[in-house]
């Protein structure tokens, strides 16, 4: 609707829901029972099941515009890039209020707000619905900028869809991102109309964007969509290309991970012969960056969610990798790490805190540990002495309590298929995990029955079990599972689940670019080293300034040197 008719919220007193019209959430408990039980169910049914709820085909009656901001009043234009950012409210605001601010001072330098803000994937956690977006990602993001600054242009925000944002097929990403009315979120206004987009920047520069439905493939309709955008792109044009992921990282154990990316290049850009200078993405948790002569491959998800470390990160990758099967793949190139943050120090460091973290952060999943741990125990001392039948009864289900233990550690180390080099690696530390859990059951089976309590009247040995050993197995258990994960990332396993069980919300980033006048491309990569957790109302700002203001310092410093790209002495 017309930006004088829409109705312009009422700045809130206080940080109560009810005022600011959203819930702040905490971060996501990734090792949460029910919540390891209910993602992995939809990323099953989403990878069993995603052609049949792939929305990408249907996208084909919506609009097809290729967005031009290429005239600008100075002929320049200013970039915000972040991902991974719907997660716990502290520091998905945190990232928001930087990126809303007029400007940011860094080393000396003033660097304006972005026209143009670039969301890269997982906007929200840990599933996509509607409330999920409004209290994780739309409301915190409304709260930093409620209103564009008057007489100014009102920046535009346009996203890419994440694995996160898949879980429904698009159904709660398509209804906030590519609405035909009403296509704002606080001062951001929103344009696009597909999950995929092609914008024309100042200077003979484009950004496509391309959805990969978890890398399988790029449907038709999308390719026909950006055949028809790669129309205008002239020689010696320049390209940022937008992924959900870096495959590029990941092609390093899956060969064919790049394979969907390589295609786009070389069927819908080459042919222009355009240069592909940038590729950027999220979904990895942390920034890197892999240059060659001619092109950056950055990963820059540290918008929001749980860091992931940074110190097993190779040193170099071939891309494409020469392993693809792809017989007509691009030349395979190699690419120096050039920076990562957190450094591999820090990294290392954060690592060692899943002992700590672990427990604090998922009650949930110590308590289940300690329910399974408690009924193997009972199983184990009902199969080792004689009591009454109902004793008699815990017997029974011993085997399968160590079935259960077994095939839940050799599960959670996610072995992959038999085709896959690490495959031994993954069964190994898996079965040696449910080992060292079945271990750690009988200790606590030998202990209980030293214990005079085993010899009390039934059920005051169930009732002690419950209040007693209960928690204190769970406690050891998960210490001896946050060892697992400790000794597993060594070996390039569970490294995900490593930092994602400790919900580490510190070491953010995200990237302002600058497209000058002279075509040069300025990327400056930013880190927030701390983020806030304390927040005050604003009642009285003005009406485009945050709602919620930090009560500790809150700043952004530069990773790297700003990464400078001009046109390149030919590829």
């Amino acid at each position: 609707m017309p930006e004088a008719e829409r109705t312009v919220p009422s700045r809130p007193g206080s940080t109560d829901p009810l005022e600011l019209g959203f819930t702040p959430k905490r971060p996501v408990g990734w090792l949460a029972p029910l919540l390891l039980l209910s993602t992995g169910l939809r990323a099953l049914l989403a990878i069993l099941f995603g052609a049949y709820l792939d929305k990408r085909e249907l996208q084909n009656a919506l609009g097809d515009e290729v967005f031009d901001h290429s005239s600008t009043a100075d002929g320049d234009i200013w970039l915000d890039y972040v991902a991974d950012l719907g997660d716990g409210f502290d520091a998905t605001y945190s990232i928001a209020y930087l990126l809303a601010q007029p400007e940011l001072e860094v080393g000396g330098e003033r660097l304006p707000r972005g026209r143009l803000l670039l969301m890269g994937g997982d906007q929200v956690y840990p599933l996509a619905d509607g409330d999920g977006y409004e209290n994780r990602m739309k409301g915190p993001y409304r709260a930093a900028l409620p209103e564009a600054p008057a007489g100014l242009p009102r920046p535009t925000l346009f996203a890419l869809p994440g694995n996160h944002d898949w879980y429904d097929g698009l159904t709660a990403f398509l209804r906030l991102f590519a609405r035909r009315k009403d296509g704002f979120i606080g001062g951001w206004r929103t344009e696009q109309r597909r999950s995929y987009f092609a914008v024309k920047l100042p200077q003979n520069w484009w950004l496509f964007a391309v959805d990969e439905q978890f890398g399988a493939y790029i449907d038709d309709p999308q390719l026909v969509y950006f055949e028809k955008a790669a129309r205008a792109v002239q020689p010696d044009d320049r390209v940022i290309l937008m992924t959900p992921s870096p495959t590029w990282v990941k092609a390093k154990d899956d060969p064919e991970a790049y394979d969907a990316v390589d295609y786009f290049i070389r069927t819908i850009l080459a042919p222009t012969r355009a240069e592909v200078r940038v590729l950027v993405s999220g979904d990895l948790h942390h920034y890197a960056r892999y240059t060659a002569e001619d092109r950056e491959l950055i990963t820059c998800g540290g918008g929001g969610a749980y860091l992931l470390g940074t110190h097993r990160l190779p040193d170099t990758l071939e891309v494409p990798p020469r392993e693809t099967l792809t017989r007509s793949k691009s030349r395979s190139r190699e690419y120096a790490r050039a920076a990562i943050f957190p450094d591999a120090p820090t990294s290392k460091k954060l690592a060692w805190g899943v002992f700590h973290r672990v427990p604090r952060r998922n009650a949930g999943f110590a308590t289940m540990l300690g329910i399974i741990h408690t009924l193997t125990m009972l199983a184990m001392a009902g199969a080792a002495s004689q009591g009454g039948n109902i004793q008699r009864l815990f017997s029974i289900p011993l085997v399968l309590m160590l079935v259960l233990i077994m095939a839940g550690t050799v599960l959670f180390a996610k072995p992959p298929g038999a085709s896959s080099a690490k495959h031994a690696r993954h069964w190994i530390l898996g079965v040696t995990h449910g080992l060292a859990q079945i271990a750690l059951a009988a200790g606590g089976t030998w202990v209980w029955l030293q214990m005079p309590f085993r010899d009390w009247l039934w059920p005051g040995p169930l009732a002690v079990a419950a209040v007693l050993y209960g928690p204190v197995i769970g406690l050891l258990a998960t210490q001896l599972c946050a060892l697992y994960l400790l000794i597993a990332s060594f070996f390039d396993v569970n490294v995900n689940e490593l930092y994602a069980g400790q919900s580490i919300e510190d070491a953010k980033s995200f990237l302002r670019m600058h497209i000058d006048v002279d075509g040069t491309l300025t990327i400056h990569p930013l880190g927030v080293d701390t983020i806030c957790h304390e927040w005050s109302a604003d009642p009285a700002g003005e009406p485009h300034a945050p709602w919620l203001r930090p009560g500790t310092p809150l700043a952004a410093h530069r990773i790297e040197d700003p990464i400078v790209i001009g046109r390149s002495q030919g590829l």
